[in-house]
């Protein structure tokens, strides 16, 4: 096995399967996509990728299979889908991920389709492997799709850490190599090991934490809700396709914005953001507010702008999704039975009203039109002052 040397992890052995899945375009592409696209505005130094994230997250499958003894058969898949299971993101990752969503009906852990028809597909199909049998447990099928994509999966185990480690925010610290070790498969599904309700609540506060500091800082929101708008005038004014723009790394997104939508693409590239004019909690919002779907967050934008004089570019409407903890889902064996995390930690209730506090609609605007847009937002979306 070779082993490739990682900032976290130290060295990572990779198989003969990884070492030919690490040379195809599908992974070496993750190379140019940033593991925290527009957070990087806020903390510099958080510029790795998520080439080095998909081999953490092989390490940790790899170190997990081990100590499920799983079969060589089973384990080889698993491992081939942890290295594989980003290779369906777009550019800026998550950022663009809803405007390719509404295009194509399809998240990115959807990747049939790219292994039935690329290098990394053949490089599976050389080594004995079945493409879709892959593609299903990066869906997260089965007991060891979980593994892969769910409540106690390496992928969140590494992307904890890792972004702690290079944004420099010591809140996502956990201990993976506990986490790892006290993994069962009971019932067919992944739990953890009796006396390990602590080992589980430290990865739900580290994600809270993570969130509140890194995740959904108002600049990375504000960059990105400007991305994806950037991105959705794109595919419209242009002839580029919704399938070449998904393959598409960080660089060329942003050559591409600052060609075809320059007011915004410059904007993002010098990081002249637009500014909060509306930054209100769940408790200051209608309760319809949180339900609007894209066609109404439209309408409402292309509203306040009309109320606000200003053209409708110069207002961004970013309504987050209902707030949710699905890490609660998590399963714990306590005292010999299979429960729900949320059923045995008294911490989880803690946690789901801090993800409502931390809940903000943000209305943005350049800076000029900041107090009009504001006011008109406050009125039109019947926000209490």
């Amino acid at each position: 096995m070779n082993a490739i040397k990682d900032s976290v992890h130290d060295y990572i052995s990779v198989d003969p399967v990884a070492r030919a899945l690490l040379d195809t375009p599908e992974l070496q592409r993750l190379r140019h996509i940033k593991q925290l696209s527009t957070v990087r505005l806020v903390y510099p130094s958080a510029n790795h990728t998520r080439f080095e994230h998909s081999l953490g997250v092989y390490h940790l499958a790899s170190r997990a299979l081990d100590h499920l003894g799983v079969d060589d058969d089973r384990a080889a898949h698993v491992r081939a889908a942890a290295l594989l299971h980003d290779i369906g993101h777009g550019p800026y990752g998550h950022q663009t991920e809803e405007v390719i969503m509404r295009r194509t009906g399809e998240h990115h852990d959807e990747i049939g389709d790219l292994l039935a028809s690329s290098a990394a597909g053949d490089v599976l199909r050389a080594h004995g492997l079945d493409p879709e049998r892959v593609a299903g447990l990066v869906r997260g099928e089965g007991d060891l799709g979980q593994l892969v994509s769910g409540e106690l999966d390496v992928d969140r185990m590494d992307y904890l850490v890792r972004d702690a480690h290079h944004s420099g925010v010591p809140y996502g610290t956990i201990d993976h190599g506990r986490l790892v070790r006290a993994l069962r498969l009971r019932e067919g599904r992944l739990v953890l090991a009796e006396g390990n309700v602590q080992t589980a609540e430290s990865m739900l506060l580290a994600r809270s934490l993570m969130n509140g500091v890194v995740y959904r800082h108002h600049v990375s929101r504000i960059a990105g809700a400007m991305l994806d708008r950037a991105s959705e005038r794109l595919l419209d004014e242009t002839d580029l396709s919704v399938r070449k723009f998904r393959r598409m790394a960080d660089h060329d997104l942003l050559v591409e914005l600052g060609r075809e939508v320059p007011d915004f693409g410059r904007r993002i590239e010098r990081r002249d953001l637009y500014k909060r004019a509306v930054w209100a909690g769940l408790w200051e919002v209608p309760a319809w507010v949180p339900d609007l779907g894209h066609d109404d967050v439209r309408a409402a934008e292309r509203d306040v702008a009309d109320a606000a004089g200003v053209d409708p570019d110069d207002v961004i409407v970013d309504v987050p999704s209902r707030p949710a903890l699905k890490e609660s889902e998590t399963h714990v064996v306590v005292d010999g039975t299979v429960r729900r995390l949320e059923e045995a930690s008294e911490l989880v209730g803690a946690l789901r009203n801090t993800e409502r506090a931390q809940w903000r609609l943000g209305v943005y605007a350049p800076d000029e039109h900041v107090e009009a847009v504001g006011d008109a937002a406050a009125a039109i979306l019947d926000i209490d002052d």
